[in-house]
């Protein structure tokens, strides 16, 4: 039997699977693109930009939905060759928590921030009109938001935060650095100025505040605030059952091996396929745990090696060989 460690190792033993998630930029179809032969052993802890860390998942599966059909030739008909008939590929995972993107990746449309109501609001299911927005003062960054002594004292620590412009007739998709939702006229979303920070992922919890503004526990998805941005206080998130917008992420699966070993399964573009859903485990009675189910359908890129349209990239890079 051969020694060659590139031809003959054990098994890769692993015991869970880490989620990443990436922006698309849908205005100009370009996804993220993660390569494996630059950041292959990147700390698990610490991904490259603008990789999101959602943490172990659980149930993660992948399934094959492409054909491959023969074509035959000749009387009696035997195959000649094989063709591709349809390339797809589904992917399904549980988020062990709650946040804006776990709530957003299973979910199949718009996901929307509750911004903190103002008096004699209109109940509405999604929220309902919010407080006037702050404005922003310059030297602001992504994690610290400039603003006066009196715009920042109503603030307070641990308060969430949602950042963007005011809502003054974009059409399109809409969001400061993640295509948030798409908007096909300015009456659709009733003219308001908030609808932007209502639907954006530009959320931030306030880790302190000064006199001088707000310092973030996190750095801001779309990076340092651009001029004329305001904030808004929220209570949560809430997302829906139906609409007719789908999201759209960049994906990244990884399975660490026990050896030093990693598996590594790049979907470049993901669409939800489900909406929204959620588990509930019995721990100890009365206790239970209630987790977010997804499910996902892959969409097609073109791999700029050789032009060929794929939907999935699966990497192995191998542990170090042991010592002679």
């Amino acid at each position: 039997m051969s020694t060659n460690a590139i031809f003959t190792s054990t098994p890769p033993i692993t015991r869970r699977v880490r989620a990443y998630f990436a922006p698309v930029n849908r205005a100009a179809a370009q996804p993220t693109i993660f390569d494996p032969s630059l950041s292959g052993d990147f700390d698990l802890d610490a991904p490259p930009s603008p990789w999101i860390d959602l943490g172990w998942i659980e149930n993660f599966t992948r399934k094959t939905a492409s054909k491959i059909t023969p074509l035959n030739l000749g009387s009696p008909g035997m195959a000649q060759v094989q063709v591709r008939d349809v390339v797809g590929a589904t992917v399904a995972c549980r988020f062990k928590t709650w946040g804006k993107l776990s709530m957003a990746l299973a979910a199949a449309s718009e996901h929307m921030n509750l911004i903190i109501p103002a008096a004699n609001g209109t109940a509405n299911g999604s929220g309902s009109k919010g407080l006037a927005a702050v404005s922003l003062q310059s030297g602001s960054t992504a994690t610290f938001l400039a603003m006066t002594p009196t715009d920042a004292a109503t603030f307070a620590p641990g308060a969430l935060v949602a950042i963007d412009e005011d809502y003054t007739g974009q059409t399109g998709f809409v969001g400061s650095g993640v295509s948030a939702a798409y908007v096909q006229s300015s009456a659709s979303v009733n003219n308001d100025p908030d609808y932007l920070r209502r639907v954006t992922f530009n959320v931030a919890r306030v880790a302190s505040v000064s006199s001088s503004g707000l310092q973030l526990s996190q750095p801001l998805i779309a990076g340092a605030p651009a001029a004329g941005m305001k904030v808004q206080t929220l209570a949560g998130f809430v997302d829906r059952e139906g609409g007719s917008f789908f999201q759209e992420w960049s994906a990244l699966f990884v399975m660490p091996g026990e050896q030093g070993e990693r598996i590594c399964f790049h979907y470049p573009r993901l669409q939800a396929m489900a909406g929204p859903q959620e588990m509930v485990e019995k721990l100890l009675l009365p206790v239970e745990r209630v987790a977010l189910d997804a499910a996902f359908r892959a969409l097609p890129v073109t791999d700029l090696n050789d032009g060929q349209q794929v939907v999935c990239f699966r990497s192995f890079l191998p542990a170090a060989a042991m010592p002679a």
